[in-house]
């Protein structure tokens, strides 16, 4: 794995980082400039959706047999990204996987605050499994906010007694917008994107007068059990490492099969790179194996 990969990430991302304290309106359209840079592959096709009301991406690799299903969560700290912007991250799981993606988009903050990301999620994972995909067939996945929420929507699937995906993978996940994580603090100077006072300037957008520490705003403080296996990716030079890591610990004294990953050198949602950067790829590598098995296993025992 090349340093100087990791130094080269690291001097783009500084160059791109957003202007602290712009508004979420130019922070939308920066993020939209950065993601559009980025071709998707010849072989992948993307096409508008809607499951339960909720639009969709839905994302193809040509040659994928696709009875299974990646259910994905786009990032953006729950104010900005799309369905669509997601769609490249969205297809490199998908072909890992064998699986074809539908990347959800969600209602947004702060013109749609908590729980409509929240609604939205479980109303498609709901109209998924309506429309005949059985559950051994379905895996989530998801970025920051959106790893956050492919963790919240698991919870809150099992709490509306629906049957749950056989696993989940979700990359640096923002799970506690209470900002408690002491990497917050230790690894302020090293992450090249991200900070407290970013974050903080966009909690009360989706809080909306809510509790922080709710569940299904901010997983670390759900009760975990019952949950699928997990595996949980993350940077180790990302203010969010702290998240990932209580996310894991709170998914294992949860009986949750769970796998934490923290790459060195790497920022938040290094995967993304994967262009540019061989540890990406070998993330995906292994977070494709890991859903792969678990959907080959699901098929084992239903056979």
């Amino acid at each position: 794995m090349s340093i100087e990969q990791r130094e080269n990430l690291d001097a783009i991302l500084r160059q791109s980082a957003f202007p602290a304290g712009s508004d979420v309106h130019e922070q939308r359209r920066l993020l939209k400039v950065l993601l559009s840079a980025q071709p998707l592959p010849a072989d992948v096709t993307v096409i508008a959706a809607e499951l339960g009301g909720v639009p969709a991406a839905e994302i193809t690799v040509d040659g994928v047999e696709p009875r299974h299903v990646v259910l994905y969560f786009h990032g953006g700290v729950y104010v900005m990204g799309d369905a669509f912007l997601a769609a490249d991250l969205a297809s490199q799981v998908g072909r890992r996987t064998d699986a074809r993606a539908i990347s959800v988009d969600y209602r947004l903050a702060p013109e749609h605050p908590y729980p409509a990301a929240v609604d939205d999620a479980l109303a498609a994972y709901e109209a998924l499994l309506l429309s005949g995909v059985a559950p051994s067939d379905i895996v989530f996945a998801g970025e920051s906010a959106g790893g956050g929420l492919a963790i919240a929507t698991l919870v809150n699937a099992r709490d509306h007694g629906l049957p749950l995906p056989v696993a989940a993978f979700v990359m640096s996940p923002y799970a506690d917008l209470t900002l408690a994580g002491t990497t917050m603090e230790t690894r302020r100077a090293v992450d090249p994107l991200l900070s407290w006072e970013a974050l903080q300037a966009r909690v009360p957008d989706y809080t909306a007068g809510q509790d922080a520490a709710l569940g299904l705003i901010s997983p670390v403080f759900a009760d975990l059990s019952g949950l699928p296996p997990l595996s949980i990716q993350a940077g180790s030079h990302e203010v969010l490492l702290d998240d990932a890591v209580r996310l894991a610990r709170q998914a294992a004294i949860a009986d949750v099969e769970v796998t934490l990953e923290i790459v060195p050198g790497v920022p938040h949602v290094f995967q993304a790179y994967h262009p540019i950067l061989d540890e990406a790829a070998a993330a995906l590598d292994r977070a494709g194996r890991f859903l792969s098995a678990h959907l080959a296993g699901a098929e084992h025992v239903s056979a």
